[in-house]
């Protein structure tokens, strides 16, 4: 709904929907102006970037670049999908191919953060860094980290959560450091220390959009 929002009426043609069903993959125009969009899908492994996904991607951006088309990026995600299963289906090489593209962009790439924006995923989204598409911005609904909040907290705070005996006094430290987590990875923080360049109002998006890609 949010990609038929931005792009012109009628433009809107997505490619192998039955495929990679993490990202959703295509072609529109916004103001007249060819582009090729990617944008996670939070309906499916809540946005994670799967093997299949990670292949399409990059698949994708192959393509943009060939042609010659500008590329806008919808970002929700997580982070890469992780485990056995996922390791099966050659996730590694699949996650790497899309590094690799995203590094041999050579048109302009307009990323945009919808909400989640976690680890190496949300990076290989922005085609390998923040630092690399013509503009990056996020609604404020944007939360920014290395990995998921409550997955950092059990990690970073492993000794200092097994310390506490009592189970609800460990439940509240617990939601404690992932709030104040949570407010660090806030889109007008990542903002403030130049992660990003801008936190917009959503429904400007289409404007600035426009705007970026016509530099």
């Amino acid at each position: 709904k949010i990609a038929h929002t931005l792009v012109d009426a009628d433009s809107f043609l997505e490619l192998t929907s039955g495929f990679g069903s993490t990202i959703m993959t295509a072609f529109a125009r916004i103001e007249g102006k060819a582009i090729g969009l990617i944008a996670s899908n939070c309906e499916s492994l809540g946005g994670a970037l799967d093997a299949n996904g990670a292949m399409k991607a990059s698949r994708f951006f192959n393509i943009c670049n060939v042609f010659k088309v500008p590329i806008v990026s919808l970002v929700d995600t997580p982070g890469f999908m992780v485990g056995p299963e996922s390791e099966k289906q050659g996730a590694v090489n699949h996650m790497t191919s899309l590094f690799v593209a995203g590094a041999k962009l050579e048109v302009p790439l307009v990323c945009i953060f919808l909400r989640k924006g976690y680890g190496l995923g949300a990076m290989a989204m922005s085609g390998g860094s923040f630092k690399i598409p013509r503009y990056t911005a996020s609604w404020p609904t944007g939360e920014f980290g290395a990995m998921g909040i409550e997955g950092a907290v059990k990690l970073g705070f492993k000794k200092e959560l097994e310390s506490v005996e009592d189970g609800l006094t460990r439940d509240n430290l617990f939601a404690d450091l992932v709030d104040k987590m949570y407010d660090r990875g806030k889109a007008t923080e990542a903002a403030s220390f130049l992660e990003i360049d801008a936190v917009i109002d959503p429904s400007e998006s289409r404007f600035i959009i426009a705007r970026a890609l016509s530099n």
